[in-house]
């Protein structure tokens, strides 16, 4: 176990050299000039000029890069253009909002997938099977602002049962951030949840086709612990697989989401970057939820082990 961990944070190293690679490459990707789309229409041959050597465009490609690995080795993400403030600074500012977002929305989205994958498999073809699956495919469909602006619609602007936008911390008292947090968790894990539960009904199916399903039937087994304790372990591995592959779907969904309710996190950051071609920022912010990406699919493939203990490396 430890050398196929040694092994795997190896094999992380280059992937990790060519995401930053491709992370500080946007700079010189974005098509004009940055420091003339920067320094807008009214910005002078002089203004263009400072722009320029602060982005550092006035160095050789190869040399501003090795400058900015060595930055970021030190948790020197560079400062942003318009504020003047450290990157990781700002981000650190921003951080918590996102991950109790992520965190409550990945609850919301267990707490009805797996529920859902495991009663649709249990009694497949029927009325709940097919009910269950129709709205899985149309929860999955369903863009996350649309849904968002809905759950609005139906719980804040018409009942005024739970807050309109905003963000309370959870140190401000449990209530007020359960209040604030409610809404843009189900918007978003009521899409995630959509994905979970297909793959937990079909993983499902093929573990109670197994013969030693039928075994424990045969044994007398009751239905709840042959569900749960036999046949929802041995199908967890796909479905842990995707739970954390879907966190592409959760960051991209994180910064939609975070835009319609006014969440001061990450994504409403990346968001006023992107707006203000806030170079710095959109790297650091990039570079980041790369490394987390990666650091996830490291847990996931040790997490296997646990689950399945046949499984070995």
């Amino acid at each position: 176990m430890f050398s196929y961990v040694l092994r795997r944070l190896a094999g992380s190293l280059p992937v990790m050299g060519v995401l930053a690679l491709l992370v500080f490459s946007l700079l010189y990707l974005a098509p004009g000039d940055p420091a003339l789309i920067i320094g807008g229409d009214l910005a002078t041959p002089k203004d263009i000029a400072a722009i320029r050597e602060n982005l550092g465009l006035n160095e050789p490609f190869l040399s501003r890069f090795g400058l900015w690995v060595s930055g970021v080795a030190q948790g020197d993400l560079g400062r942003s253009i318009f504020t003047g403030l450290p990157v990781s600074e700002l981000i650190l500012q921003r951080l918590e909002p996102t991950i109790a977002l992520l965190v409550m929305t990945t609850i919301v989205a267990l707490a009805i997938a797996i529920p859902a994958g495991v009663i649709a498999a249990h009694r497949p073809g029927g009325w709940i099977d097919r009910l269950l699956m129709v709205l899985s495919v149309l929860g999955f469909s369903l863009p996350s602002f649309v849904l968002a602006y809905l759950l609005l619609l139906g719980f804040s602007v018409k009942n005024e049962w739970l807050p309109v936008y905003g963000y309370v911390s959870i140190r401000e008292g449990v209530v007020p951030f359960l209040r604030h947090i409610c809404l843009p968790s189900l918007a978003l894990g009521l899409i995630y949840a959509s994905l979970i539960a297909r793959i937990t009904r079909a993983s499902m199916l093929e573990v109670l086709g197994q013969d030693y399903i039928r075994t424990a039937r045969a044994k007398g087994v009751s239905t709840l612990r042959m569900l749960w304790s036999h046949a929802l372990r041995n199908a967890s591995v796909p479905i842990v697989t995707v739970v954390g592959t879907g966190l592409g779907l959760l960051i991209s969904g994180a910064v939609v989401t975070e835009t319609v309710f006014a969440i001061p996190g990450i994504g409403r950051l990346t968001v006023d970057a992107v707006l203000r071609r806030d170079y710095p920022i959109i790297q650091g912010v990039t570079l980041m939820f790369s490394a987390a990406y990666v650091l996830i699919n490291l847990l996931i493939d040790i997490s296997y082990t646990i689950i399945d203990p046949r499984i070995r490396y």
